[in-house]
């Protein structure tokens, strides 16, 4: 999935596009000014946040998925959110990394736990893979569809490992294109109802919300807060140090431990799969649409993150009640966080993502040893970790490509079916081994 290609800089114009980013503004201040709504369900309680609101006007704008819209945006316009999803999220990871400086000690005693929760992955073949086998007749696409969530890292080990037009390849990238789709939006409503239940120490549930995705972190994290509003701090530093630690060791994980832990259970399950069940790939050719996209320059991600940062001050102003003038210094703060780790990234030649480098910058400063820790706490305080997700979801909304619509609509319900036992897999297992190392 990576691509050396930069954009051209003919292109920046439509990155800076001021109908797409107003379009954003409407769309996130709408949804602010809805606000939190909680459905009691029984079992728990169904949280639903202002990032849903978001996700679905924006999907409903979107001219990919109701063409008469493009008289709203056009198809060109809407193609380049995608560019604005990481760069969006980037803010958000700073200021969560900003909430471990102070919680490092709780941190430090939970360290087993946050590191072997990572294990729960393991989860996601147990649960997932019988039904892709036994229900829906896979083959060995459900190697890669449940092996993990199937993010960018799991996309590349099965890409280089079995090839993305293999079977395996094509489990993997549908599972993917469904997370792009709903994933976010899927981990919010399930930790929110979880942690209603008061089942499971919060802590281990903040750390199952570490999967590798800055948008699933960021959802799940948030109706975690909002479920249990005492404990936000506590959640956002356990939740960023987490998805930390899954970048370091995610990948070595799913390699060493869920990739061949599933092809076992695969070998297994497969002997009792129904008699004239093909072994072969679904109909639906997930590898062959994915096409790569390029990056931008360093030039291009200031001006476009500039902009997203104005859309994010706006947003905190309904959410919050919080002037933009007043929230200025805090939001400089985490734009510093992110061009250093945007830099870090450029010029250290190790296979780790911005968000990564942002998340130990914003650590750093934010750890009682750093001069003007007790500065950036104080001002990072005026920024809401809700009100800095909701905008994300409606460039994700935005930026949902004719391709993925068409892929949702080629392999029906069961790739979807079996994304989302994938999701709750990974979340459970994390959890409950969280659960008893704390």
């Amino acid at each position: 999935m990576n691509n050396n290609s930069v954009l051209s800089p003919t292109m920046t114009k439509h990155l800076l596009d001021w109908k797409l980013h107003l379009l954003v503004i409407v769309v996130s201040l709408l949804a602010e000014w809805i606000g939190i709504i909680k459905i009691p369900i029984g079992i728990g309680v169904l949280v639903l946040l202002p990032l849903l609101y978001a996700f679905i006007f924006a999907i409903l704008l979107n001219p990919n998925v109701i063409p008469s819209m493009k008289a709203v945006i056009t198809k060109k316009r809407a193609k380049f959110a995608s560019y604005a999803i990481l760069l969006s999220i980037m803010p958000f990871i700073a200021k969560f990394g900003v909430g471990v400086g102070p919680n490092i000690e709780e941190i430090i005693a939970a360290g087993p736990a946050l590191l072997l929760q990572e294990l729960g992955n393991v989860a996601t073949a147990l649960i997932a893979l019988p039904v892709a086998v036994l229900v829906f007749g896979m083959g060995r696409e459900a190697i890669g569809a449940t092996h993990s969530i199937a993010r960018e890292p799991n996309i590349a080990l099965i890409a280089d490992k079995y090839g993305l037009q293999s079977a395996e390849g094509m489990g993997v990238m549908g599972v993917y294109v469904m997370g792009t789709l709903f994933g976010a939006i899927y981990f919010s409503l399930m930790a929110g109802i979880i942690a209603s239940m008061d089942i499971m120490d919060i802590r281990a549930l903040a750390m199952a919300c570490g999967i590798g995705s800055g948008s699933m972190m960021g959802a799940c994290s948030a109706a975690l807060a909002e479920t249990v509003p005492a404990q936000e701090e506590t959640i956002t530093a356990f939740a960023a140090t987490s998805n930390l630690l899954t970048y370091a060791t995610g990948l070595f994980v799913s390699l060493f431990v869920a990739l061949p832990v599933t092809e076992f259970l695969y070998k297994v399950t497969s002997k009792f799969k129904k008699n004239g069940s093909a072994d072969a790939a679904t109909q639906t050719d997930f590898g062959a649409g994915i096409q790569e996209q390029s990056i931008l320059s360093v030039w291009q991600s200031v001006a476009l993150l500039t902009v997203i940062c104005v859309v994010l001050l706006l947003s905190n102003w309904v959410g919050q009640d919080v002037s933009p003038i007043s929230a200025l210094p805090a939001m400089l703060i985490l734009f510093a966080c992110c061009i250093i780790g945007i830099l870090l990234k450029q010029v250290i030649p190790i296979n780790v993502p911005a968000i990564a480098w942002i998340s130990i910058v914003a650590i750093l400063i934010s750890l009682p040893q750093f001069p003007m820790s007790e500065y950036v706490l104080v001002e990072t305080e005026k920024l809401g970790v809700l009100q800095l997700i909701t905008p994300v979801l409606a460039y994700a909304g935005f930026a949902i490509s004719q391709m993925e619509v068409n892929l949702f609509k080629k392999s029906g319900f069961k790739i979807a079916v079996v994304a989302i036992l994938t999701f709750t897999g990974t979340f459970l297992g994390s959890a409950m081994i969280a659960q008893v190392m704390l």
